[in-house]
């Protein structure tokens, strides 16, 4: 699935017994875990995943993340998160969407920005490695 303006991917899930609060709805925390789920597939997808992050001495840390809360999700449904691939030239900039799988109702909106840093001296970069970028240019040309 290609977004307007970058790379997307699509995962499809089911809310554990063991994301929700006692209000059988999931605890807001657990977004972040969901949005890594989605992060991990996009750059899986791109070709560019954690693991060659650190085979190149690079870590992407997170620097911020929004969310927008507009309907809950309770136990026992399912998921789809849409995570979108906005910048990536000089920072990770990834839009999340997440929706009730059987009814298509968008549950919550996120945002997360992550920033290049050198692994070993904790060195921050200010723009994305040569390689990530040619692997999203190359992807994005298809």
């Amino acid at each position: 699935m290609e977004g307007e303006k970058g790379i997307s991917a699509e995962l499809v899930f089911n809310v554990e017994f063991y994301d929700v609060d006692s209000m059988d709805i999931v605890w807001h925390g657990n977004y972040v875990k969901y949005m890594e789920k989605a992060r991990c597939a996009l750059l899986d997808k791109i070709g560019f995943n954690y693991l060659r992050m650190r085979e190149i001495g690079i870590d992407f840390p997170i620097v911020e993340i929004k969310f927008k809360y507009i309907h809950s999700l309770r136990f026992g449904e399912r998921v789809r998160t849409v995570a979108t691939l906005l910048e990536w030239e000089n920072r990770i900039k990834i839009r999340y969407e997440f929706y009730n799988a059987e009814t298509g109702e968008l549950t919550t909106r996120a945002l997360s920005t992550q920033m290049a840093v050198v692994k070993a001296s904790g060195e921050s970069l200010f723009e994305c490695p040569k390689e990530f970028i040619e692997k999203v240019e190359r992807y994005v040309e298809k």
